[in-house]
C-alpha cells in the first residue's frame, strides 16, 4: 500500500532507505546501529527494505591515510574498495542482533539504463527480499567512471525504489527536513508537505552536503524525491538520528506526496513502449 500520509507509513510493505556518507562514518559511525535497529523493526513487521548506503569511500579515507574525499579516480575507487567492505561488516555485525542477512548490491548508472542488466537487478532483488535478505545497496565506485556515475546516491535510491516498486522512499541526511532556505539562515521555516508537481517557488535549496565526505544536498535530495514520486513512491526526507520516528509514522521530516494513480498508470504505459522498442533494435 502507498502510504498517503506518515501515519500510514507502517503499513507500507516494500520500503527503500537512504542513508548519506555523512551520517554513518567518522565520528558518525555510531548511528549505524540505531538506523540498522529501525530497519529491522519495520523488517520485523513484515515490511521488505532495502537499504541504500553512501559511505565507501568515506570508510575507506582513513585506511589510505586520507584527509579529505580525493578527487581523482583512481584514488575514490581505491577507497570505495576498501571501504565497501568494512562497511557492509559494520551493517552485518548490527544486523546480527536480529538474525537478520545483509545482501550487497553494486550498480552503475549503466545497470539501469538497459534493458538486461536492469531485468537482472530487478529480478536479483525481487529474490533476494522474498527470501527476507536486507540487500544493502551501493554504487559500484570501482568501477564506474565519470561519465557514467549516478553523481549521488540519492538518485540512486530513488532509481532503486522505481526499479522494485517501493512504496516508500526514506531519504536520511544530517538535516531534520526540507526548508524554504538553509536551515542555518534566519528565517528558515520547514517544509512540512509537498503535495505532487509542486514546484517550491520561492524556495532556496542548497546544493552541498558536508564538506570533505558527501556529495549531496537538499538540491539532489528533493531532485531524487520527484523521481520516486513520480513512480509512484511517496517519500519523506529526514535526518537519520529520526529514522526510527520516520518509520514508525511520526509527524518528522518532509512529505512528498505520491504521483496520483492515473498518473502512474501512464508512466506504467510509457515504460512497456520503450522496453518494447528496446527489445526491437537489440
Amino acid at each position: 500500500m502507498i502510504p498517503r500520509s506518515r501515519a500510514e507509513i507502517p503499513a507500507a510493505t516494500r520500503i527503500v532507505v537512504k542513508v548519506g556518507s555523512s551520517s554513518i562514518s567518522g565520528e558518525n559511525a555510531g548511528q549505524i546501529g540505531p538506523l540498522v535497529d529501525a530497519l529491522a523493526t519495520a523488517h520485523g513487521r513484515g515490511a521488505e527494505v532495502v537499504l541504500v548506503s553512501s559511505g565507501a569511500i568515506a570508510t575507506g579515507m582513513p585506511y589510505l591515510k586520507l584527509d579529505e574525499r580525493p578527487t581523482d579516480l583512481a584514488t575514490q575507487q581505491a577507497a570505495a574498495s576498501v571501504g565497501q567492505n568494512l562497511l557492509v561488516f559494520r551493517y552485518q555485525d548490527a544486523l546480527d542482533r536480529y538474525d537478520i542477512v545483509a545482501g550487497q548490491v553494486l550498480l552503475t548508472a549503466g545497470d539501469l539504463e538497459h534493458s538486461t542488466p536492469r531485468s537482472n537487478a530487478q529480478r536479483a532483488m525481487d529474490r533476494l527480499l522474498a527470501l527476507r535478505i536486507l540487500p544493502i545497496v551501493n554504487e559500484n565506485d570501482t568501477v564506474a567512471t565519470h561519465e557514467i556515475r549516478f553523481g549521488d546516491n540519492d538518485r540512486l535510491a530513488a532509481l532503486v525504489a522505481e526499479l522494485i516498486g517501493a512504496e516508500l522512499l526514506v531519504l536520511l541526511s544530517d538535516v531534520d527536513a526540507l526548508y524554504t532556505k538553509p536551515p542555518h539562515l534566519p528565517g528558515a521555516e520547514r517544509i512540512a508537505h509537498v503535495p505532487f508537481g509542486d514546484a517550491l517557488a520561492g524556495v532556496e535549496i542548497g546544493s552541498v552536503g558536508r564538506a570533505g565526505v558527501g556529495t549531496g544536498g537538499a538540491e539532489t535530495k528533493v531532485s531524487a524525491a520527484r523521481i520516486a514520486a513520480e513512480s509512484g513512491a511517496a517519500v519523506l526526507i529526514t535526518a537519520t538520528p529520526l529514522v526510527a520516528e520516520a518509520l514508525a509514522g511520526r509527524e518528522v521530516g518532509t512529505w512528498f506526496d505520491a504521483a496520483p494513480e492515473g498518473r502512474r498508470a501512464e508512466r506504467r504505459e510509457a515504460g512497456r513502449h520503450e522496453a518494447a522498442g528496446e527489445s526491437a533494435l537489440t
